[in-house]
């Protein structure tokens, strides 16, 4: 469904003349066509119009298509044509004349406080500096409608000038108070930027221009001519009852007509007038056929008449048509007695008529797997020190499209710098605070090789100063906030110090956040409310702030009431944005367009979680390398890493908020999206299911609109991210809930696993074994890098044993490998392997849902996720009793295995050697041949895999830690 704030421009004419022309600044007149492009708000979550005059609008911008410019249909037809023939021609009409850009200035700089915008070094006092008036950048604070003067050195804005889009063919003249300068300093300034140069038509005099010189034109077809003709003739009539409408009805006449007919009343003149002359031409448009409730408008973005109605209380209704049924237009008598032109009106059915415009990209977003290369700079604040290579705006760029951020001023929240090796050198004020903050300081040659490496292994390597090796850390996306009592005061209210959350009955805090996520409209929203008390005194306040996740934009307030106002106002905001009533909250309905609360961690896990009086390892007796483990698969922050990996919102999904049923909902919702896609339901169906998911488990996307869910990959990256989640809640769990009784925490991290693990010594029988079955097991289809056993621990899960004593002496036991994140080991170690839940959805399971294992370990250190920059994993090994495989060449979901077999075996081209297998005392069978092609033909797997779906058949024998010696 498209929305004209989905699409580049707008066209209307202005409803009043307040708004000012951004190009010229003078007002726009009411009633006369204004263009507007559209820019995202830094106000809130959607998109506002800069506003232009027609004749200045083409000097700045360019449509490529009617398709890109909202409302076009709806103008006149002397307006239309008028902006198809810029379109076509590209504003030839300003050829051959002095065009000079606006927004730009010079002067002497009035102090030395203020810094060029792109080198960021001091501008002295008295200096010549030149200005560019625009909108601010959108990481900035500052409201997007207002424009703001950025200054420059001469030298850095003539450097810059192309990012900033301002054309060679500008000079000094274009400069306000350009004469005001000293003669030297305006010659300085004419040879740098030059004059303003006119491109006038060569050798030709005015209509005298050769043919040949003139762009051919496009014959237009009899069908053509025809369709325009009565795009012509349409547009006459509409405009003659909507002028009409005006000039002899009242707005309130116009809103009984639209009642008599059943039609809903919109707000706003023109939309009354729209609404009453499309009736009045075509007639009563009927209820949408889709989701039986909405009321179809017309919308010249859609080209055609779009629902306006929901679907669900999640989704809005998508159905849009050309050809919509209609009743006749219903015209009282009482309203015909109050004006001449309805008195004479006889209302005849027509059929409205649409143009063929430039087939478009579906709005909605598509879908994509981003790779973790793609967002290595996430949540990185980076700050550009100095004029480097390439201009500020460029770095910038670079930067953002790696998911960091550019920040102007240095703080202890900026994590590293880009500068050279002269600024550094230079010594100036920036560098200076950066060696305060011990920051370091990266060439630019980092953003290219980041792409391809780990961050924090490359900052050392590319870091410039001496001051800091290098050594960076991964700054937190929760807020860290001070507790009292059952919540923490936003510190954005400015209140954190001095103020407390009030509370009420029935265990009632008055704070909340709320989100919605509407795929339609590309919006990703929150609103936080707050009840404050002063903690000393009785003042009190409430707080709101909103914008869009992931990103600065958006605004906040805080109002002073007094005491018995305070409550009633958070419950009136409550009630507004979530249609449902505070002291209900427990019982909550979502309601369409409204918000919905989620859970949020004000950071009470982090205080649950301080660092215990005893330093991790410090008092441990347990070996080194166990050590070294239990703090590898119980680091916080790797969990949250991981979290950011996933697109997962850590402010409104922090690690202590994930639940069980809160992912098993979520599964659900995915089990859900894969039978709607198998049955190529409607795309609203879909995005409504979509629209669940992200609510569930809220994802940051920036400014990226959130992807519909409606690939079967899509899918399947989604379910297994809730594997890996239910493993690290399962961990964040145990974190939380150990307890600090002067203990090392390793050790209590150890004994909450009921896992025992023992070290095996180098050289010995089992370490060699497994040493063998890693080197053997490789294969040649995996090239990019090698791997190393670090440790090997011995593993006895507390309650295992007993669980496979049915199958201890089973017949077909093999030691089989199985790899997975770092991350998900505690859970693994804590739980024991698990099979998927009834709720997840049945793709990605080439076998049905199992536990998965490999004969070949390359093809489970696939799953451990690693990569160059965090290159250990770890490994299982286990026993698993196979008995009667169920042996197949391609995939096949199994819901029930076959009479009298116990496991499924695919049959890949691929295996260890059989004859090189060695037998265990316990005839336990490794498989720990060479890989080398197998006698299976004709199969779809590259490798043997074997699935079994009891977890009693399993036994956990050896964990494994390995590097992984990346190559490239």
């Amino acid at each position: 469904m498209t929305d004209s704030n989905d699409l580049p421009f707008r066209a209307e004419y202005a409803k009043s003349n307040r708004a000012a022309c951004k190009l010229c600044r003078s007002n726009i007149g009411k009633d006369t066509l204004r263009l507007a492009v559209m820019v995202q708000s830094m106000h809130f979550d959607g998109k506002v119009p800069n506003w232009y005059h027609f004749s200045c609008f083409f000097k700045k911008n360019s449509a490529c298509s009617e398709g890109d410019i909202g409302g076009f249909g709806s103008l006149r037809w002397d307006d239309q044509e008028k902006l198809r023939k810029n379109i076509v021609s590209g504003n030839s009409s300003t050829q051959g004349n002095v065009i000079h850009f606006t927004g730009l200035k010079t002067e002497y700089a009035k102090s030395s406080r203020g810094s060029c915008r792109c080198c960021g070094e001091i501008i002295e006092k008295d200096d010549v500096r030149i200005g560019h008036d625009r909108p601010p950048d959108p990481d900035s604070r500052v409201a997007m409608l207002n424009f703001i003067t950025y200054w420059y050195h001469p030298g850095c804005f003539q450097d810059i000038r192309s990012d900033l889009d301002i054309p060679d063919t500008v000079g000094v003249e274009s400069l306000k108070d350009f004469k005001k300068l000293k003669k030297p300093d305006q010659k300085e300034l004419t040879d740098l930027l030059g004059a303003t140069k006119v491109e006038k038509p060569k050798g030709k005099k005015r209509g005298n221009a050769s043919k040949n010189d003139q762009p051919a034109k496009k014959q237009k077809t009899e069908e053509e001519i025809d369709e325009e003709s009565k795009l012509k003739e349409q547009s006459k009539l509409l405009w003659g009852i909507h002028d009409k409408l005006k000039k002899t009805c009242t707005l309130d006449m116009l809103r009984t007509m639209l009642c008599n007919n059943n039609q809903n009343i919109p707000s706003g003149e023109s939309r009354l007038l729209e609404c009453c002359t499309d009736g009045m031409a075509f007639g009563a448009l009927q209820q949408c056929e889709e989701c039986k409730d909405g009321q179809l408008v017309y919308s010249s973005s859609s080209n055609g008449y779009r629902c306006t109605g929901n679907v669900t209380s999640w989704t809005k209704c998508m159905f849009e048509t050309q050809a919509p049924k209609r009743k006749p237009w219903k015209i009282s008598k009482s309203l015909r007695n109050d004006s001449d032109f309805l008195k004479d009106f006889k209302f005849k059915a027509g059929e409205r008529i649409f143009p063929k415009l430039t087939q478009k990209a579906p709005t909605t977003p598509t879908t994509a797997i981003t790779t973790p290369s793609a967002k290595c700079l996430k949540g990185v604040a980076i700050v550009i020190i100095g004029k480097l290579s390439k201009t500020q705006a460029a770095l910038k760029k670079d930067i953002e499209s790696l998911g960091g951020t550019v920040e102007k001023d240095l703080s202890s929240d900026i994590v590293l710098c880009i500068s050279s090796n002269g600024e550094v050198k230079k010594n100036g004020k920036k560098i200076k605070e950066a060696r305060e903050l011990k920051l370091p300081i990266v060439d630019e040659d980092f953003l290219t090789a980041v792409t391809d490496g780990d961050p924090k292994a490359l900052v050392s390597k590319h870091n410039i100063v001496d001051w800091t090796d290098g050594t960076v850390y991964s700054k937190s996306s929760v807020i860290k906030m001070k507790v009292k009592g059952k919540a923490a005061v936003d510190p954005q209210s400015g209140k954190a110090e001095t103020c407390h959350v009030l509370e009420g009955p029935n265990n009632a805090v008055y704070s909340v956040t709320l989100g919605l996520v509407d795929i339609i409209r590309g919006t990703n929203s929150f609103y936080k409310i707050q009840a404050l008390g002063s903690d000393v005194g009785n003042k009190y306040f409430i707080f709101r702030s909103w914008g869009r996740v992931g990103t600065k934009i958006g605004g906040k307030k805080v109002e002073q009431l007094h005491k018995h106002e305070v409550v009633s106002e958070f419950e009136a905001v409550y009630y507004e944005k979530t249609g449902n009533t505070f002291r209900n909250r427990n019982s909550f309905e979502k309601v369409p367009g409204k918000f919905y609360p989620i859970d949020i961690d004000y950071g009470q896990d982090d205080e649950a979680l301080q660092a215990s009086a005893v330093a991790a390892g410090s008092c441990s007796q347990l070996p080194s390398a166990i050590i070294d483990l239990i703090k590898l698969i119980f680091d916080v922050q790797a969990m949250k890493a991981a979290l950011i990996e996933f697109e997962i919102d850590l402010k409104k999904m922090p690690l202590g908020n994930l639940s069980k049923k809160q992912i098993e909902d979520a599964y659900q919702v995915l089990g859900n999206l894969q039978d709607l896609i198998s049955n190529q339901s409607s795309r609203t169906k879909i995005v409504d299911a979509t629209n669940k998911f992200y609510t569930l488990i809220p994802h940051d996307f920036g400014l990226k609109a959130p992807a519909i869910l409606d690939d079967p990959k899509l899918i399947q990256a989604k379910t297994s991210m809730l594997d890996d989640l239910l493993d690290i809640a399962v961990a964040y769990n145990l974190i939380k809930t150990a307890k600090d009784s002067g203990k090392d925490p390793v050790d209590t991290h150890y004994e909450s696993l009921k896992t025992d693990l023992d070290l095996l010594d180098y050289g010995s029988d089992e370490f060699e074994m497994v040493q063998k079955y890693t080197k053997n097991t490789h294969a040649s289809t995996h090239s990019s890098y090698t791997l190393e056993v670090k440790e090997v621990f011995k593993v006895n899960r507390h309650g295992e044993e007993g669980r496979y004593e049915d199958y201890k002496d089973f017949h077909n036991r093999m030691l089989l490998w199985h790899g997975s994140r770092v991350t998900n080991f505690v859970g693994i170690l804590s739980q024991g392997l698990r099979i998927a839940p009834p709720e997840a959805p049945v793709t990605g399971y080439m076998f049905g849902k199992g536990v998965y294992f490999a004969g070949l370990k390359i093809l489970s250190a696939n799953y451990c996720n690693t990569n160059s920059g965090s290159p250990t994993g770890l490994l299982l090994l286990c026993e698993v009793a196979l008995g009667n495989m169920h042996e197949l060449k391609q995939s096949k979901y199994i819901t029930k295995l076959p009479k009298d077999t116990h496991s499924t075996k695919g049959l890949g081209g691929t295996a260890p050697n059989p004859s090189q297998a060695i037998t265990l005392e316990n005839g336990t069978v490794v498989p720990l041949g060479k890989s080398s092609k197998s006698k299976v033909t004709n199969s779809s797997l590259l490798y043997n895999e074997y699935i079994v779906y009891d977890v009693s058949q399993i036994r956990m024998k050896y964990l494994v830690r390995m590097k992984f010696n990346y190559k490239y």
